[in-house]
This record gives C-alpha cells, sequence and structure tokens, in this order.
C-alpha cells in the first residue's frame, strides 16, 4: 500500500509542472493583486521598491532578503534595504488590507482562527528580541526570535493572517538595547497569550469563526483558555500529556462520614489514557496523510483540570485524538485537548478542527519556504515588520493562485487537467513568480529549492 502511495503522489506531483506560456498573466494578476496594499504607501518610490520585494520573496531565489532580491532585477541593494529597514512607512495598513481580503474570500462561519508560536533562529544578539529560549524549529532552548503567528482554516484554505513579535523580559528592561533596536517606547512586556489575544481582539469580527486553537504552548495556561471562555469563544487548545485531570464521569469515592468529603484523585491524562478500553475509541474517517493512509480515532470526556494554582478549574471537555496507520494499526502520534465545548459536541467536529490545528504549520513551511519568511536579515523593530508583512502578503498571493488554479478560468470549460498546459517536458518551468531580468548587475545567489514540495493535503 505505501509503495502504490508513493508511485501515486509521484505522478500527481510530475502533473504540477507547467509549460512557460501559463504564465504569461501571472506578472499583470500580481501588480493587480498589490494594488490594494501598495496605495497605502505615501511615495511612488515606495510603491516600486514593495513590488519588487514581493516579486523577489515569490522568486526562485534561495536567500530572499533585500540585497538577493536587488541584484536578482539589477537593482542598486541600499534602496531596497533602506525600503525594509530604515523606511518610514507604516505596515499595519497593509496587514489590515490582508486580513479583510482572508476574511472576505475565505470566511465561513465555521471558521477556524489558530494561534501558534514559530522560532527564527539567530547567531548574535542585536536582532530585535533575540534571547536564550525555546526554539520549535530547533526543538531545544537556544538563540532566536520568537513571533506569535495567527492562521485562518477554512473549508475553502488556510493561510497565515497576521503575527506578533515576542520581546523577552530582559529586552523590556533594556532601555539602550531597546533604542538601538528601534523598539518603540509604548512597547511593553507581553506573554505570548497576551499577544494572541491583542491579535484575536483586532481581527476577530473581520474572521467569521466558531473556533479558536492552538498547540500545547498555547493551551498550557489555565487562564488562558478561562480567558477565551469569558470572552465567548469556543476553544479547543491542545495541551501537554503530563496535565492534571479530574474525570466528572467516574464517581468520587465513598463518603466515610466524617471530614470532608473526598474528592475524585487528579490523574496525568496520559496516565488517565492507559486505563481505556478499545471500545471506548470512536473511528473518524479523515483524508490520508502525506506518508500514507491514516485511521484517526477519537475520545472525549468531562474533567476538569488544575491550575496554575493547584485549584479546580471550570468543566471542560477532554478531547484525546491518536493517529494510527492503517495497514499495521500502529499508533503514530496521540494528541490530547481540552475545549469548553458542549460536551454533545460530534467527535467528527473534534477532528476537524484539531486537523485545523495542525494546517498553521503547514502555512509556516510555506512561507518559509516559498515566500522568504525566515530569510530576513534585518535586526532593527521595523525592519522586522516590513519583511514579515510582506512576506505574508506574497503568501496570500501563493494560496490566491492555487485557489484559482483549481476553480480555473470560469470561462474555460475543457478540462482542468494540468497536463493539457503542457506541449512537452522540456518545455516546463518551475512555479516561481519573478520578472525577467536582461540586465542584472550582479548574478543571483542561487536558484535551489529551499526545502522539500509541501504534502499533498496541504494544496
Amino acid at each position: 500500500m505505501d509503495a502504490e502511495f508513493e508511485a501515486r503522489k509521484k505522478e500527481l506531483l510530475e502533473e504540477c509542472s507547467v509549460a512557460a506560456e501559463v504564465f504569461e498573466r501571472v506578472m499583470p494578476r500580481l501588480e493587480q493583486f498589490l494594488r490594494p496594499f501598495v496605495e497605502h504607501l505615501s511615495r511612488k518610490e515606495q510603491c516600486q521598491h514593495a513590488q519588487t520585494f514581493v516579486q523577489g520573496l515569490l522568486s526562485d531565489l534561495e536567500h530572499k532578503n533585500a540585497e538577493s532580491i536587488a541584484y536578482r532585477f539589477g537593482q542598486e541593494r541600499m534602496p531596497l534595504q533602506w525600503f525594509l529597514g530604515k523606511s518610514d512607512w507604516d505596515h499595519e495598513p497593509l496587514g489590515h488590507e490582508l486580513v479583510r481580503q482572508v476574511g472576505e474570500q475565505l470566511g465561513r462561519e465555521d471558521g477556524v482562527i489558530v494561534f501558534d508560536p514559530s522560532g527564527f533562529p539567530k547567531s548574535g544578539r542585536d536582532s530585535v528580541g533575540v534571547a536564550r529560549q525555546w526554539c520549535g524549529r530547533l526543538g531545544k532552548v537556544d538563540n532566536c526570535q520568537v513571533a506569535v503567528f495567527l492562521g485562518y482554516v477554512s473549508d475553502a484554505e488556510h493561510a497565515l493572517v497576521d503575527t506578533r513579535l515576542f520581546l523577552p523580559k530582559e529586552w523590556t528592561k533594556d532601555p539602550a538595547r531597546r533604542k538601538k533596536a528601534g523598539v518603540p517606547k509604548e512597547v511593553r512586556y507581553r506573554t505570548r497569550h497576551q499577544l494572541a489575544l491583542e491579535m484575536l481582539q483586532q481581527h476577530g469580527e473581520t474572521l467569521p469563526h466558531a473556533w479558536i486553537t492552538g498547540d500545547d504552548e498555547m493551551g498550557r495556561p489555565y487562564w488562558f483558555r478561562r480567558r477565551l471562555d469569558h470572552l465567548g469563544e469556543q476553544y479547543l487548545l491542545a495541551v501537554p500529556s503530563n496535565t492534571q485531570i479530574r474525570d466528572l464521569e467516574v464517581e468520587p469515592p465513598e463518603y466515610s462520614g466524617t471530614g470532608r468529603p473526598p474528592k475524585r484523585p487528579w490523574t496525568r491524562v496520559d496516565q488517565w489514557l492507559a486505563s481505556l478500553d478499545k471500545r471506548d475509541w470512536t473511528k473518524v474517517d479523515v483524508r490520508d496523510g502525506s506518508k500514507g493512509p491514516l485511521v484517526v480515532e477519537v475520545i472525549q470526556r468531562r474533567v476538569v483540570a488544575r491550575t496554575d494554582k493547584r485549584q479546580e478549574g471550570h468543566p471542560e471537555v477532554l478531547v484525546i485524538i491518536r493517529y494510527k496507520d492503517r495497514d499495521d494499526r500502529r499508533v503514530l502520534q496521540t494528541d490530547y485537548y481540552l475545549s469548553n465545548a458542549s460536551p454533545d459536541t460530534e467527535n467528527t467536529e473534534f477532528a476537524r478542527v484539531a486537523k485545523a490545528e495542525h494546517r498553521i504549520e503547514q502555512c509556516l513551511q510555506r512561507s518559509k519556504s516559498e515566500a522568504g519568511l525566515a530569510d530576513y536579515e534585518v535586526r532593527n523593530w521595523k525592519g522586522w515588520h516590513h519583511h514579515q508583512t510582506l512576506s505574508l502578503i506574497a503568501t496570500w498571493f501563493l494560496v490566491v493562485e492555487a485557489r484559482r488554479g483549481k476553480k480555473m478560468d470560469a470561462r474555460d470549460h475543457r478540462s482542468t487537467n494540468p497536463r493539457r498546459h503542457q506541449r512537452h517536458p522540456a518545455q516546463t518551468l518551475r512555479m516561481r513568480y519573478s520578472l525577467p531580468n536582461p540586465t542584472p548587475t550582479r548574478a543571483a545567489s542561487g536558484t535551489q529549492r529551499t526545502c522539500s514540495p509541501l504534502p499533498l493535503e496541504a494544496a
């Protein structure tokens, strides 16, 4: 089965090769796409630099920083570097336009807002926000910057929408370091969860949604889940395997008649899981994963979790989802979640939202590999936000183009099979977007892919 799956996957990827003439209209579409964004820039040269930079982010450059992009298009590096790191333009209006477009084109009433912190490894100490902290990209504590990303997932598509740079306490308490990095005076210390709540407050009404979700870093603090509950938000947040719970569906120990009535014992969720019977699980059908067929099993139970102050929290639903190989039935992954949803919620709905939580990883991978999200070489606050905003816009263009490819031209009633665009395999091109440059002043730094293709279900 695995060999057949890989062979079919290879065939599908080969069909993604597209003839050169397919891209004849890409650049006019990109120019039109950027128009609502660049109109927020005050000067003509800023608009031109923004268009050039986004084209570079979408090109096949190996390192998509300002210098490489400038040389790719035969320009001097200093003006583009100044535009990115020093020019006084506000990134927020461009970000608001991005949120508006995502909400308008992908918005669904049952949409899911996803929060996920992501690390950017750094070697020095001058880059804004850099410190020794947990870096998920490296899987360890190391020198890095950390940003909290907001993603949006619906049955239409999934996309990154906004981001906030996490500024550690050592930065907020160092005026000289803040000044050197250009951190605004009004910026104060905010936890990663507070940054997520700020983005939710700012964009929640623009992005129709029924759920909030995130990884176990987001779900770990009890106060964050309680805050979402008070805001009237329905959440399904991953929690660590050592989270302490009390099962509300288990009778407490018998009362002896003296003293305080006994309570149900605290149990780690992974230990509670070990006591379950195979018949307690519900099988849910999902699409196959990138590495082969999967079986998803779900169980839910009403519980209360232990708070940070070792007290009993509000009633929640514990949801455990495990992924098994369809052939040999091995458990490949087990995820634990807590939710304030009704206990009557279907397991299929929990599985849908959990799958949306994993989509943010695909969003980040797409943005880092295809739109240069992590390729910046700026060190200050302004430059970091400029680069991130333009990269998110470039990624959104990829999403728009992918959706257009799925729908094809409304006036085109021919088959949507990509092979009809191919004249001959030797005349096909890789899917990258950039203007031809007949007279570059310096050769590009590279033209290789920065990572392997995404799993099929990421499309």
